[in-house]
């Protein structure tokens, strides 16, 4: 691969100890788009728009939003290193109350952040004093909550092995002092209202620029990918959340690294934009699938509690289980709104039909929904995109 040069995308600065960091272009607010890439452009507004059509015929979107939002926090996560599993983050909620430590805890507080940001999209814009709100929650106990969260760095740093110094980064942002006035720029291109930028096209270049600028100390990979699900909704085209991306930049992380450090290199757009919209294709594809997956599963136990003559409480609980596929005594009995003795009894039947299993391994003991689980973390035979 090339070396990174001063070029249309970029410049390079001096920095620490010799170095140059590349201090990436104001975005532009024109873009040409190459027949190609129209087309690309083209099947994947198609597959969005279907996705959320889709997101607004069913009945009750948070037994779809709650856990593919937990999943989407895993894989990103998962990008950092972590190894938290979406079992684990299902099971730190079911047993409420204890700390969530380590990798656990990084795969909430992205839930929370994620959450958090969703819901601030009611009375801000995307804008600068969101991602810090977000990223305070982000690092809140973890990794890196002593390096200023939610503040500009103050320090360069460096983007490479762990450990490695800066004279073998794979890629230097820019210094602090770059930071404050790419970050306004950064802020006036998400609203803008003037560009013929199509939303999917401007997306796709913000998640480039905030990973390029790296505004914090720590956390901007996740900040970076989190922000997709944000513009997606602000922009209006995915106002459901049922869309994220890092399912697809985990199954092949390096290339990710690759695509993002190659339009820093080349300015080529029409690369990374085709790389990112192929993603965003694949994963409405994915989204898509998953859901067929939880609402026929939905249908199969509903005509098992059926032909059981069971009661309103198991199907109300049988429900909920698509939200919380691990669950304890306790939220059943607060879910249905009885005590923990009626709860259990409830519990009971749908153990007896195979709806749910025991794991006795933990206190509080929780009962857990493999095939709610399995449809959620099963890989998809995807199309091609």
């Amino acid at each position: 691969m090339q070396k990174l040069a001063d070029s249309s995308c970029g410049a390079l600065v001096p920095t620490v100890r010799g170095q140059q960091a590349f201090v990436p272009g104001l975005l532009p607010r024109e873009m040409d788009l190459s027949p190609r890439l129209v087309w690309l452009l083209d099947r994947t507004t198609l597959a969005v728009g279907t996705l959320a059509g889709e997101g607004k015929n069913v009945q009750n979107t948070r037994l779809l939003i709650r856990p593919l939002l937990r999943r989407e926090a895993v894989l990103s996560s998962r990008i950092e290193g972590t190894v938290a599993s979406l079992s684990d983050v299902f099971s730190y909620e079911a047993g409420r109350g204890g700390s969530a430590v380590g990798d656990v805890r990084e795969v909430v507080n992205y839930v929370e952040a994620l959450e958090y940001g969703i819901e601030r999209l009611n009375q801000l814009p995307i804008s600068f004093r969101l991602i810090n709100e977000m990223h305070t929650r982000l690092m809140a106990g973890v990794r890196g909550q002593d390096r200023h969260p939610s503040q500009f760095r103050r320090a360069q740093v460096w983007i490479g092995s762990p450990g490695s110094p800066i004279e073998y980064a794979r890629f230097i942002p820019p210094p602090p002092e770059y930071l404050r006035d790419l970050f306004y720029d950064w802020e006036r291109f998400a609203n803008d209202e003037t560009m013929y930028i199509p939303p999917l096209i401007r997306c796709g270049m913000m998640h480039y620029q905030i990973e390029a600028i790296h505004p914090y100390e720590d956390g901007n990979g996740r900040i970076g990918r989190l922000l997709i699900t944000l513009i997606l909704i602000a922009s209006g085209v995915m106002p459901t959340p049922l869309l994220y991306m890092s399912a697809y930049f985990e199954r092949q992380r390096q290339r990710y690294y690759f695509e993002l450090l190659n339009l820093s290199i080349t300015c080529d757009w029409e690369r990374w934009l085709t790389y990112f919209l192929t993603g965003l294709l694949e994963e409405c594809h994915d989204s898509r699938a998953r859901i067929g997956r939880i609402q026929r599963l939905q249908e199969q136990y509903r005509e098992i509690l059926q032909g059981r003559r069971d009661s309103g409480s198991a199907f109300r609980l049988t429900d909920e289980l698509f939200a919380s596929p691990i669950i304890t005594v306790s939220q059943a009995a607060e879910v249905l709104g009885m005590t923990r003795a009626g709860a259990r009894r409830v519990l009971d039947r749908l153990l007896e039909a195979g709806i749910v299993h025991q794991d006795r391994r933990m206190r509080p003991q929780r009962f857990v929904a493999r095939e709610i689980l399995e449809a959620l973390e099963n890989p998809i035979d995807l199309p091609d995109a």
